[in-house]
């Protein structure tokens, strides 16, 4: 695939090819995540999720690595008061990916680590090559994860295999990670991306505010109990009965059968 971003900046850019917005992260060798890639992230999540050509997004980071993650020298030297400040902002930046109204997935070749495999948790499914690694190493450095690692990877996989992995700070291979649930799918490192944007395009012609909802009665859902869960699945299953998606939907599967309806985002 070749690339011709449309919201372009040195180390992030967004490519809109068809109804599939492409993340990319560019800032060689290793998409070293620094402050300013962060802010960069943000801005490129926030304009796929408004983007309404955009139906589904794929998170890339090249042929050769996804992200090692953070930059160590630019950690090493903030002072605590400085990391108080800024740890709000960090988390922003990939709260934003997992904000992304969409269907998301990371396309992940070589090494994902500490950020880098946080990033990879922000995405709704993971595909991997079959020479990638992921892992959460913070715990080496003396410190954790700080964007949403100890949150999501129990979410994904358990509690115990995810202390298990931040506590020894190891990383895993493919063949693992799919075993353990942190990746769906591992694929040849030359099929990754082409991989991804077969399953982002699956999205691209449907229901677009069904499918915002599915993601958010999910994921509001695990962040609650059950019946706050059910509340919320409630309100946004009723809500698409004021949109003409379902109006579409219901009358194409009773005129035509199902799946064969037509639908427009509205």
């Amino acid at each position: 695939m070749t690339f011709t971003p449309e919201v372009e900046h040195p180390a992030v850019w967004l490519d809109v090819d068809g109804a599939v917005g492409v993340i990319r992260l560019d800032r060689p060798p290793l998409n070293v995540l620094d402050r300013a890639t962060q802010a960069a992230l943000r801005l490129a999540a926030e304009r796929a999720a408004t983007d309404e050509r955009v139906r589904a997004v794929v998170v890339y980071g090249g042929p050769t690595v996804f992200s090692a993650g953070a930059d160590i020298k630019e950690m090493a030297a903030m002072t605590h008061a400085e990391m108080v400040g800024h740890a709000a902002v960090l988390q922003a930046a990939f709260d934003a990916v997992a904000a992304i109204p969409k269907p998301v997935v990371a396309a992940i070749n070589g090494p994902a680590l500490g950020g880098g495999c946080e990033l990879a948790l922000t995405a709704d499914a993971r595909i991997c090559g079959s020479e990638a690694r992921l892992g959460l190493p913070e715990v080496l450095l003396g410190v954790i994860p700080g964007a949403g690692g100890t949150q999501r990877l129990p979410r994904l996989i358990g509690p115990a295999r995810a202390k298990e992995l931040i506590f020894s700070g190891r990383q895993v291979g493919a063949k693992e990670a799919l075993e353990i649930g942190l990746v769906d799918q591992v694929v040849p490192t030359d099929q990754v991306l082409d991989s991804a944007l077969r399953w982002a395009r699956r999205f691209e012609t449907g229901p677009a505010l069904a499918l915002h909802a599915a993601k958010t009665a999910i994921d509001a859902g695990l962040a609650t109990d059950l019946a706050a869960g059910l509340a919320i699945e409630r309100s946004v299953f009723a809500g698409l009965f004021g949109t003409q998606d379902r109006t579409s939907g219901m009358q194409g599967f009773i005129t035509e059968g199902p799946g064969r309806a037509r639908f427009t985002g509205r």
